[in-house]
């Protein structure tokens, strides 16, 4: 049996992870979870699994969640104090790490020096202190195990193989909602549109970024940090039908691409089992069905997303940090309505041309200007 725990429980992958756990009974222990302000989901997963631990956003939630769970032996922490706690729970082997936001680094990094491995889901982990985590995994001899259905197709690929042999990543996206438009047909379009997924059902910030692209360049950021790999070797290819998850291209020309269907407990349990493989129940291909497959170049003119990512990556450093938390800010601010859809694009950019580069952020100068990113958008939208 092992022991897992999830930060951000209650979230899209944090639910299905639970279902992957109750898919396989007696293979996992729940021994500790994590939410924001969902105590409702919450209190059911704390009577369902019985972890030792559950954290909240606030001491406030907590106060009330101790209440609702005071028949358990369970308890309740609050804050970055909580999940900081949670994540160096001494009987936890494994940490999924389900939450959205760059709030997901520190109890990554604590939980990677308490050797904890991590079945890695919060892409702006990576994408902002990478060049922090990976050299802690490292000394730690943590193993990073990615969840994001891109990442674990090329984890997969790459099992086995010389990783000196590959020529090139191709990152596969579905192109969004939008997938087709031009520029000026995005000027208008609603929150309701943008959140209308061809074929994934996620969270409703990664629908956005899927939306803009923002999110495929965060995945490109993300693999030049999990696989030690040249930016210059990592390709973007629209595959509207999400049927190849992504593919590695070797030096000898063979590409090794991973399909399924679009079902994200696949690279969860992939990564809860790693290096195992288990039964999943579900949807299966049919290829006697399947009538194409087809690609596509990526819309760099319309979805601006993508290119602004490539450009933060080039610039390395504390960029990829504003380009994120310029990303969160923004879409935090179009789901209540304050910003247009293409007005993500205009606060990303421009927080980025106002930034200068810290060369090689520490922790605290990360996390510095993530806040000073969040103050000067909000003082000007």
């Amino acid at each position: 049996m092992k022991n897992i725990g999830i930060l951000g429980s209650t979230g899209s992958i944090g639910t299905q992870t639970l279902d992957v756990v109750r898919s396989h009974p007696g293979d996992f222990c729940v021994t500790a979870l994590s939410a924001g302000s969902n105590i409702e989901l919450l209190e059911k997963q704390i009577r369902e699994f019985s972890p030792k631990i559950a954290a909240v956003g606030s001491e406030e939630l907590a106060k009330e969640l101790r209440v609702r769970v005071a028949d358990r032996d369970v308890q309740v922490l609050s804050g970055m104090e909580g999940l900081l706690e949670m994540a160096v729970q001494p009987e936890m082997e494994i940490l999924v790490t389900a939450i959205v936001g760059m709030i997901g680094i520190r109890p990554t990094m604590e939980a990677i020096r308490a050797g904890k491995d991590i079945a890695l889901a919060n892409k702006e982990t990576l994408v902002t202190a990478g060049h922090l985590i990976m050299p802690l995994a490292k000394e730690h001899q943590v193993r990073i195990l990615p969840v994001d259905s891109e990442h674990s197709a090329i984890f997969q690929c790459l099992h086995g193989e010389e990783h000196r042999a590959v020529e090139k990543l191709l990152i596969t996206a579905s192109g969004g909602p939008f997938r087709g438009r031009s520029r000026s047909e995005l000027a208008g379009v609603t929150l309701q549109d943008a959140l209308k997924h061809p074929n994934w059902s996620m969270g409703q910030k990664i629908t956005i970024d899927s939306a803009t692209l923002v999110n495929k360049g965060l995945e490109v950021m993300e693999a030049k940090w999990l696989f030690g790999i040249d930016l210059d070797q990592i390709q973007v290819a629209v595959q509207p039908q999400s049927i190849i998850h992504s593919m590695v291209e070797f030096c000898d020309g063979a590409v090794m691409a991973q399909l399924g269907t679009p079902d994200m407990r696949l690279p969860i349990q992939y990564a809860l089992y790693y290096p195992e493989r288990r039964y999943l129940e579900g949807e299966r291909l049919d290829f006697r069905r399947l009538t194409q497959i087809t690609f596509e170049e990526p819309d760099m003119e319309t979805f601006e997303g993508l290119p602004l990512a490539l450009r933060a990556a080039r610039a390395g450093g504390s960029m990829p940090t504003v380009f994120n938390a310029a990303n969160e800010r923004a879409v935090a601010k179009f789901l209540k309505g304050e910003i247009g859809f293409l007005d993500i694009y205009e606060i990303i950019r421009a927080s980025m041309e106002r930034h200068r580069v810290i060369s090689d952020p520490g922790l605290e100068e990360v996390l510095q200007t993530e806040q000073e990113t969040y103050e000067w958008i909000e003082s000007r939208w």
